[in-house]
């Protein structure tokens, strides 16, 4: 190297040393000042709209080089860490460690809550409705393999209220300490999963028993202790169980995405872009299903879920999800839940919350 070029490489690092310094200084004083928040604030710190409308404005305010979602997830990290000077957070998710979920978790909270790993769906809804945790996180569906049951089941039935959401780009991964696929004798997988790879597995593993288990970090588990079976699952099961990745990213459909839902004790208030859940059922009388969606075209409110389940309380008898966009104190939105309410057996609004972030 150059004398020219060594010189301006250590100023460039002394201009580095002097930003980290600045960045150091401007932190300490954001954290004082979410302190004082906390001071003057009553009830929960932790406000979903709040920090959906940061960081919207940081994504409307970079200008690069960074992209958006990388800070994003900075400032991510900045709220979570300030947040938990006043308020330390508990939040479930599906366990054990390693589980998409429990990604899901970290994405939308950041690294400073305590992430509490629990067995099932239920035991997390659970754990918000008895007050062991502020919040859970739970899978509601996947862009492959749709609606993930036993969570709108609980949503129907649970005291809690929706009050965030998070979409996750899911990549599989076939883990092993086999050094082939002729020496795999089974695969382990949540049965979402095995769903989503069904291609994959038909053309590479035909023949190989196939497992299903409680999640995919279980999966990884059970392979880890198991010289002639594999897993499918996220590469952080992967080094959490020092599995080895046979392959990659072998899920049919390159857009693989689950959206979970974050629950909680308390409604988010409107950020300025929002969607509301709900679930509802209509009257046996002809065209009672139509009516429940009369509402929302009338005032001009945009669905962007309808989903029905059995309603568990009689044969042949359903219950409606339904997604739509804003918040159910927009007037407009506030209207069709009126009508909706007039027309409908039963309505349960599930939450309004700030759409997914990057």
């Amino acid at each position: 190297m150059s004398d020219a070029l060594a010189d301006e490489l250590l100023k460039l690092r002394s201009e580095i040393d002097r930003l980290d310094g600045e960045i150091l200084e401007r932190l300490a004083a954001r954290a004082r000042c979410a302190q004082r928040v906390g001071e003057v604030k009553r009830g929960p710190l932790y406000r979903p709209e709040r920090e959906a409308q940061v960081l919207r404005s940081i994504a409307e305010r970079n200008t690069g080089p960074l992209s958006d979602e990388a800070v994003q997830r900075i400032f991510r990290e900045i709220m979570s860490w300030c947040l938990g000077l006043e308020q330390p957070l508990k939040v479930a998710h599906l366990g054990p460690r390693g589980t998409f979920t429990e990604e899901a978790a970290g994405k939308h909270f950041g690294g400073s809550p305590a992430l509490l790993p629990l067995a099932t769906i239920e035991e997390i809804f659970h754990a918000v409705e008895a007050g062991a945790v502020e919040y859970g996180v739970v899978p509601v569906e996947n862009s492959t393999e749709g609606a993930v049951s036993r969570s709108l089941d609980l949503l129907l039935s649970a005291n809690v209220s929706v009050c965030g959401e998070v979409s996750l780009r899911i990549r599989q991964n076939l883990m092993t300490r086999a050094t082939s696929l002729a020496d795999i004798k089974r695969i382990y997988s949540h049965s979402q999963s095995l769903g989503q790879c069904a291609d994959w597995l038909a053309h590479h593993a035909q023949g190989i028993e196939r497992l299903p288990v409680s999640s995919n970090a279980e999966a990884a588990r059970l392979a880890s202790e198991d010289v002639e079976a594999a897993a499918i699952a996220g590469e952080r099961a992967a080094q959490l169980y020092d599995l080895p990745v046979l392959f990659s990213n072998i899920e049919d459909d390159p857009n693989n995405t689950t959206r979970f839902l974050v629950v909680g004790r308390h409604d988010a208030g409107p950020s300025g872009r929002d969607k509301t859940s709900l679930v509802c059922s209509a009257p046996n009388r002809p065209g009672a299903v139509f009516g429940l969606l009369q509402p929302f075209s009338e005032q001009g409110v945009s669905m962007t879920k309808l989903e029905s389940r059995p309603s568990r309380t009689g044969l042949w008898e359903y219950v409606f999800y339904v997604d739509i966009e804003g918040h159910r104190q927009d007037p407009a939105v506030a209207a069709a839940l009126a009508a909706l309410n007039e027309r409908a057996a039963f309505v349960k609004v599930l939450g309004s919350y700030p759409v997914a972030a990057i």
